[in-house]
């Protein structure tokens, strides 16, 4: 089973994946890169901010990239505004 190495890049820094994990195919990279990102973010949004992004980038064997993928959170504060009415319909 081929081998890929998930970077990630926090919006400052790129951490390079010494070690990797073997993957089937596409479909596997994918599916890793999916769980990989959510995990990260849990841990490094920041407490003082509220926009931040992180990618995976993934690398097979040859140290090619091969797929990318992108979590952005971002927040936004909306002080005193009431949150708007939903309007309904007859039938609602």
């Amino acid at each position: 089973m081929p081998r890929y190495f998930f970077d990630i890049h926090d919006g400052l820094s790129l951490k390079r994946d010494a070690i990797g994990m073997e993957c089937d195919g596409f479909r596997g990279v994918r599916v890793e890169a999916m769980q990989t990102l959510p995990q990260i973010a849990c841990d490094l949004i920041p407490t003082d901010g509220d926009r931040q992004a992180f990618t995976v980038l993934v690398r097979d064997e040859n140290d090619s990239t091969v797929y990318t993928a992108t979590l952005t959170f971002a927040g936004l504060w909306m002080g005193d505004t009431p949150i708007p009415e939903v309007e309904t319909d007859a039938f609602g």
